[in-house]
């Protein structure tokens, strides 16, 4: 008897143990030596291992060197690439000596073919030489506190101490993503560009195959060395929601990038961020002293359970604006910003039109008003006189 009771109670304590055991095991197998998943938004860590250990991390170093380039701006330059720059082994974009490029067409070639060559003539172009040009890209990755990384080549071919953990990885991705060029690019999967000597135009094609094989993906960059093994950074859009995974020696990469997005969409939940009631902008030279507005959109994110405790938004605008005002115009913006990083930014719009306030026509004396009525009876103000209109007079 006291046996069967036994089994019984372990039964049921196991049963009652069972929904913490799903969830635990909710988790899939991943192929990856260090991994981890964020909500894009807000960087929340979903879930994770050997996350800020310090890798290689191959060819999505070239995230950085993207960023990079486009941040330098004049992307439609047409400049001859450096010849010393382009001899570089692996992956290549097909430069070239004497080639003419664009930056814009550089940032194609490094995101979509990982081209090597691509890399080391945007670096050169960009800071001189590669050495300054490593030195720009840890600048950059300290401002985005990117604590676990050091960069040594504008590529990803190992050099001595390159590396990063999949948490600064994850870290520098979200920051990529807010740029619209970069996003764009990220997730084309071919392009055809002018590039040559002279310029003609050829197809470059994606070497992420996740764009086609996995709903809502939108990037970002694949990576492979002998050390490094398979690298892969991706992100995926799912309603309004976007999650960003990275694993780093991973032999099963796609399917792990797959498994962990079912997982992570199965664990947020979309969540509209409120925004602040009667907003409003004085207006000088109005008909009103002020116009209300309100966000051109809403900002969606991905959380497990309600907004986070530390997002905060901050209303940006001028001290007023200049009368007249149209619906629409933008008058400002929203920012929202979580653990003192900014999420997003939404323009705030004017709600009404707020017509300039009519020109005040100054007083007359008594003598300017029978002066006018006598003797410009018709008048209508074109010859400076200041008289309005005639007044009645009897016949």
């Amino acid at each position: 008897m006291k046996k069967c009771i036994g089994i019984l109670l372990g039964f049921c304590l196991g049963f009652l143990l069972l929904p913490g055991l799903q969830a635990q095991a909710a988790v899939p197998e991943v192929s990856a030596q260090a991994w981890i998943l964020t909500e894009a938004a807000t960087g929340q860590v979903i879930c994770e291992h050997n996350a800020r250990e310090k890798r290689p991390m191959a060819s999505t170093t070239k995230i950085m060197t993207t960023l990079l380039a486009i941040e330098h701006g004049d992307l439609d330059t047409e400049f001859r690439v450096d010849p010393d720059a382009i001899r570089v082994e692996g992956s290549s974009m097909g430069l070239q000596e004497g080639d003419l490029v664009t930056l814009r067409s550089l940032c194609c070639g490094m995101l979509l073919p990982s081209g090597n060559d691509a890399a080391n003539a945007a670096a050169v172009r960009i800071a001189g030489s590669i050495p300054a040009f490593a030195a720009r890209m840890n600048a950059r990755a300290q401002e985005l506190g990117m604590r676990d990384t050091y960069f040594v080549t504008p590529s990803g071919l190992e050099g001595e101490g390159h590396g990063a953990s999949a948490y600064d990885m994850a870290l520098l991705t979200r920051e990529a993503l807010r740029n619209e060029t970069f996003r764009s690019i990220c997730g084309q999967s071919a392009v055809t560009l002018r590039f040559g000597n002279p310029p003609y135009e050829r197809t470059l094609y994606n070497s992420n195959k996740l764009l086609r094989m996995y709903d809502g993906v939108i990037g970002v960059k694949t990576g492979f060395t002998d050390e490094a093994g398979r690298c892969l950074v991706s992100a995926c859009e799912r309603d309004g929601v976007t999650l960003i995974c990275v694993t780093l020696h991973a032999p099963d990469d796609w399917n792990d990038h797959m498994h962990l997005y079912d997982y992570g969409f199965s664990r947020v939940q979309p969540t509209e961020l409120p925004a602040p009631a009667a907003l409003s902008v004085p207006v000088a030279g109005g008909a009103q002293e002020a116009a209300a507005v309100q966000p051109a959109e809403t900002v969606t994110i991905g959380t497990p359970g309600g907004i986070p405790s530390g997002v905060r938004m901050t209303v940006r605008r001028a001290p007023f604006a200049y009368a007249p005002v149209c619906e629409g115009d933008v008058l400002g913006e929203l920012v929202y910003a979580y653990q003192e990083r900014e999420i997003a930014s939404v323009p705030l719009i004017a709600a009404e039109n707020v017509p300039a306030r009519p020109a005040e026509q100054p007083k007359r004396s008594i003598w300017e008003q029978l002066w006018g009525a006598v003797n410009h009876p018709s008048c209508t103000k074109r010859c400076g006189c200041r008289a309005v209109t005639a007044l009645p007079r009897e016949v």
